[in-house]
């Protein structure tokens, strides 16, 4: 009866193993398409494609910008007394 046990035990382990494998390639898959979308439609706008360009791009953005409505921001800290 163990020996049983270990086999099933394998088995379940061995489909639990291809299950996870094949969720990762198709999360490899779909990132890559996802990748290959975003840089077609930056080469048809005309920019380039990367990461310092994004981040310049999203300085320039944000410089003319005050992203707080108010002026006066605090900083709150807060602690829970037992």
């Amino acid at each position: 009866m163990n020996i049983f046990n270990q086999i099933i035990r394998g088995i379940l382990f061995l489909v639990l193993a291809i299950f996870g494998l094949a969720m990762a390639f198709v999360f490899m898959v779909s990132t890559a398409i996802a990748i290959g979308i975003l840089y077609v439609v930056a080469r048809v706008k005309g920019r380039p494609f990367g990461v310092k360009a994004y981040w310049a791009d999203r300085r320039q953005a944000g410089d003319g910008k005050n992203i707080f409505k108010n002026k006066d921001v605090t900083d709150i800290e807060m602690r829970e007394i037992p």
